[in-house]
């Protein structure tokens, strides 16, 4: 073999040594930059609802109009004197224009009925007194005393609890979802003889409020759960 080519396979090996020495460092890296951990944070609490939104509905059947406006009127002037006497201020009512229906007027109804007008009167209460009004409804069936049948709450008109202060607590909620995620990503590198490193990517996630239960609505659990991915060395 002359000296040219044992020059030439000298450089060729000198090149394959190198390009492996690069592929291998290159493997290591892409190794270390896979070294993660997905892990989740939750974070939960029950808080009383601070808004309370009642529609108070009833209805007066009859064939005279003007003479069913006038029950109309006093029927709500008795329901708003007793929501004042429970301590519900003028601001925390609204009464709604009443819902006429012409029974005789409806053509896929029946003829046969006994009165002509159906009318529906709703009065709101949004206020923020949850217990006054939690203890007004209970305490409804003394307008029967007056004559005054207020209706079963339906799809339209039902009690809607809220809970309005969602900001001041949401920092908290999120900090604490947060250490979670960390306690679990620790307790995973601990067994992987590991340590966890910067925080690679990092959602939020949704905030849920929800009524605590069917029997509790006016308590509410919010609700976040954090993804975090962290790195591992």
């Amino acid at each position: 073999m002359n000296n040219s080519r044992i020059k030439e396979c000298i450089i060729i090996a000198f090149a394959l040594i190198v390009m492996g020495n690069l592929i291998g460092s290159g493997i290591s890296d892409v190794a270390e930059r896979n070294r993660v951990v997905d892990v989740k944070g939750l974070a939960e609490i029950e808080v009383p609802a601070n808004k309370v939104t009642w529609p108070i509905s009833f209805k007066e059947t009859g064939n005279d109009l003007p003479q069913l406006y006038e029950r109309i009127n006093s029927t709500n002037k008795a329901i708003i004197d007793y929501l004042k006497a429970g301590g519900i201020e003028d601001a925390e009512i609204s009464v709604n224009p009443p819902e006429v229906v012409d029974l005789k007027a409806e053509i896929y109804g029946s003829q046969n009925h006994t009165y002509r007008y159906n009318i529906t009167s709703v009065i709101t209460v949004t206020s923020k007194k949850i217990d006054q009004v939690r203890a007004l409804m209970s305490q409804q069936s003394s307008l029967l005393k007056n004559g005054i049948a207020i209706l079963k709450s339906d799809y339209q008109n039902q009690v809607l609890y809220e809970y309005t202060d969602f900001n001041d607590i949401k920092p908290k909620m999120i900090e604490e979802a947060t250490r979670n995620a960390r306690a679990a990503a620790e307790q995973f590198a601990k067994d992987s003889d590991s340590r966890i490193g910067k925080i690679m990517r990092a959602n939020q996630g949704v905030f849920s409020i929800n009524d605590r239960d069917e029997n509790t609505p006016y308590i509410k659990r919010i609700r976040v759960v954090t993804s975090i991915t962290y790195e591992l060395k």
